[in-house]
């Protein structure tokens, strides 16, 4: 079988350069080397929790269906069970001796070139005494497969223990002693959770089998060779399970060559088979994608792809996109593309770049998804690509400038296309006349005012809830029920930016503000907040939205609250302190289960408001807000439900009533209040904090305040919205983005309806609300 025939040429000719690349180093030495070793030091270990599970299935299936089966049990009345002898020696001591026993036998018979075994083809049976019960044996095989014992109740529990017992299987005997297991009371996701966390320990005692070379019954040769057990290769590459379950010559053979795979490849990627783990970085994610795409090994497949999707940077996704495009993944290759045109001012500075073949750098220049500052960021992208090869390039000069959106351009833009266009008609062999053209496009502009911007419509969307209006007045205030979101981000001339606001519904009963939003699931979770302006108007009841227009009250929490935060951790929801009534706020913090439907209460170190709260890597933190005293705290801590409060490095100011927002591997503060003087005022100053050091560091300040305004992450970058100034009492109808690869803010626009005490969220809408 040609395991290379879906193997595209020039990536084959792309990895054998780089291998010959990588033993010219070692053999010279140097700093390319050194280069080539820092570059192998960045790796990720990804796991699969749920390999197991898939793994242990298709063996279940095998066995059900007697595919490789290798060992038989019996009971004194003659009743069989054919089952796999690595997969029943991971659960018992007394038949890993026997596969010990088997393997010792079938080497010395090699050795003499002999074959009297007592079972056909070495093949293992085992009798057991007249004291052990086939219900019993039939509950011990079911455990090794399926990771639990269904109905272990009443007699059958002692029928179980005697076969567990005969075959040395402790971990089965833990099943019987444990109360939990024999009343199956446990809850469906905790008996999930466990079930894969004994399927996954007895994975790892197959691959402690493995490594001692036990039970292995076939040896792959490439660049070498390696033992395997042929079912767990089965059981996880269509390709194997084809070759020993099809009837072919393979299916019999104790060595099998794969020409042209390398070793440590193939290695690695078996090893994710038995352990769920894979060393993965960008050094050979491609070749491990490759390997696991041609032996069909899905389990490793679904990490290297896992890993593509969620390590894709300026400098890795033109490999991505041309990888995916090579071998037919559509998926990937449109994230690979988006992220392309949402990041390509540091995409276009990166060397890969410059490679780009012509019709590629066209499609990108000219999408009306293309992400820049301006339009003379395309245009400067496009010179740099024709001046690393003009010679060749600059022919191609006037049909790729056509992407650029000349009539965006400002004049003081426009002159440096002059100058630019100049120089190249100067110092390049031809003339390429860009400027004639450009100035008549620039000159005239475009009829349609909908081309006279670039249309982006991200993925996912941003979408605003409640919210509030100031006014001296408060007969005049009007709290909204209304939800709006972006559905477009628009391009504008020079840096004019704007964003297309869509009302997408209104929420159910009453108006709120200061009230607390999240998504799980995809759904739209609400809860409390206030709905007017005295002092019984605090809120505990929540809703949630399945963005079908259709709402659904959930249980009140304990507390009325407001001027909290709500926020996800695993699959449930925390609401944190926050104010009771005027000047009141809570030290308690509420759990919400969906499962349940209903709250439960933890104490927090203090009480709290106004401050913000995220999660990042499992751990809420939460920075700022107000003391009892509601004075402004420069505080930020790791809140646990079980271990209670840890603190950190403080900010290097204080702030309530802000924002908090993680983006990639950092924390980004920014707005609210500060007790700078003895009365409240504004804060412009902004910050970021990095977990994994403990430090913080300043960003640049905002350009007008944002108290009391929401904030959100979309598509790597942080937008703040709304709110108002603390100073002199006006709202903020702007919304600033700000974006970590320019270290600056930008202006993205005005926002709909209420514009304070808002809150926002992140999600993903069904396309016919969009449409």
């Amino acid at each position: 079988m040609d395991i290379n025939k879906h193997l595209p040429k020039e990536w084959e000719e792309k990895w054998k350069a780089e291998k010959e690349q990588r033993k010219k180093m070692q053999a010279e030495g140097g700093e390319g080397l050194e280069a080539e070793n820092r570059k192998l030091q960045w790796i990720k270990a990804y796991n699969s929790h749920r390999m197991g599970v898939k793994i242990f299935q298709a063996l279940k299936d095998f066995k059900e269906s007697l595919v490789l089966t290798d060992l038989t049990l019996s009971t004194a009345d003659g009743r069989r069970l054919c089952t796999h002898s690595s997969v029943m020696a991971a659960v018992s001591t007394l038949l890993h001796r026997q596969v010990q026993q088997r393997d010792k036998e079938k080497n010395a018979q090699k050795e003499q070139s002999e074959a009297d075994l007592s079972c056909p083809d070495g093949e293992l049976c085992v009798s057991l005494g007249p004291e052990i019960e086939f219900a019993g044996l039939a509950s011990v095989v079911e455990f090794a497969y399926t990771g639990t014992i269904l109905g272990l109740t009443g007699q059958r529990v002692a029928q179980v223990q005697a076969a567990a017992h005969a075959l040395e299987a402790s971990r089965v005997l833990e099943v019987c002693s444990e109360k939990e297991e024999q009343q199956f009371k446990v809850e469906e996701v905790q008996r999930e959770r466990k079930i894969e966390r004994k399927l996954k320990e007895s994975l790892q005692c197959i691959r402690q089998l493995w490594m001692e070379k036990l039970g292995c019954d076939v040896e792959l040769e490439a660049e070498g060779q390696s033992f395997h057990h042929r079912v767990i290769l089965a059981a996880s590459s269509d390709y194997f399970r084809a070759m020993f379950t099809s009837g072919m010559r393979e299916s019999h053979q104790p060595i099998i060559t794969l020409l042209s795979l390398g070793s440590v490849e193939l290695e690695t990627l078996i090893d994710c088979s038995y352990s769920g783990t894979l060393p993965l970085g960008w050094d050979s994610v491609f070749q491990l994608t490759c390997t696991a795409l041609q032996l069909q090994i899905q389990p490793a497949l679904s990490l290297c792809l896992d890993f593509l999707h969620k390590e894709i940077d300026a400098n890795s996704c033109l490999d991505v996109a041309s990888f995916a495009e090579a071998y037919g993944m559509p998926a990937l290759q449109e994230l690979a593309e988006d992220f392309i045109l949402r990041c390509f001012p540091e995409v276009a500075a990166t060397p890969k770049f410059l490679d780009l073949p012509p019709e590629k750098l066209y499609d990108y220049s000219s999408s009306d998804s293309l992400c820049v500052p301006s339009e003379l960021a395309v245009f400067r992208a496009i010179v740099a690509w024709i001046e690393a090869n003009p010679k060749e390039r600059l022919g191609l000069a006037k049909q790729l400038m056509t992407g650029v959106r000349f009539p965006l351009m400002t004049f003081r833009e426009f002159r440096e296309v002059r100058a630019i266009n100049l120089r190249m008609e100067c110092d390049g062999e031809k003339e390429v006349d860009l400027y004639g053209a450009a100035l008549k496009e620039f000159g005239f502009g475009l009829s349609d005012s909908l081309q006279k911007c670039r249309v982006r419509h991200p993925k996912d969307t941003l979408l605003v809830v409640g919210g509030d209006q100031l006014d001296p007045d408060f007969g005049q205030r009007l709290p909204s029920r209304q939800l709006w979101f972006i559905n477009s981000l628009r391009n504008r001339t020079g840096l004019v930016k704007e964003v297309e606001w869509r009302l997408l519904g209104e929420m159910p009963d009453s108006a709120r503000f200061r009230h607390g939003l999240a998504v799980l699931g995809g759904q739209v979770y609400i809860a409390g907040g206030c709905d007017y302006y005295a002092k019984g108007d605090t809120l505990k009841s929540a809703y949630y939205d399945p963005v079908q227009n259709t709402w659904q009250r959930l249980a009140d929490m304990h507390e009325f609250r407001s001027n909290f935060s709500l926020v996800v951790r695993g699959e449930k929801l925390y609401a944190m302190g926050g104010d009771k009534e005027i000047n009141t706020n809570l030290a308690t913090v509420e759990c919400y289960c969906p499962d349940k439907n209903h709250w439960f209460a933890h104490p927090l170190d203090q009480a709290s408001s106004g401050y913000a709260a995220t999660v990042w890597e499992g751990e809420i933190f939460i920075s700022g807000g107000f003391n009892c005293k509601y004075q402004c705290l420069v505080s930020m801590f790791l809140y646990h439900p079980e271990r209670g409060t840890t603190y950190l490095s403080d900010m290097s100011q204080d702030r309530a009533e802000h924002c908090m927002e993680k983006l990639t591997c950092r924390l980004y503060v920014a707005g609210g209040v500060c007790n700078l003087r003895k009365f409240y005022t504004d804060q412009l100053f902004c910050e970021s904090y990095d977990p994994m050091t403990d430090c913080w560091s300043s960003i640049p300040s905002l350009p007008i305040p944002h108290v009391g305004a929401a904030s959100a992450v979309l598509e790597g970058k942080v937008y703040i919205l709304g709110g108002y100034s603390q100073e002199d009492y006006s709202e903020s109808a702007l919304l600033h983005r700000y974006d970590p690869a320019s270290l600056r803010w930008e202006n993205m626009g005005r926002m709909p309806g209420p514009k304070t005490d808002i809150r926002a969220c992140v999600l993903r809408l069904p396309p016919h609300l969009r449409s």
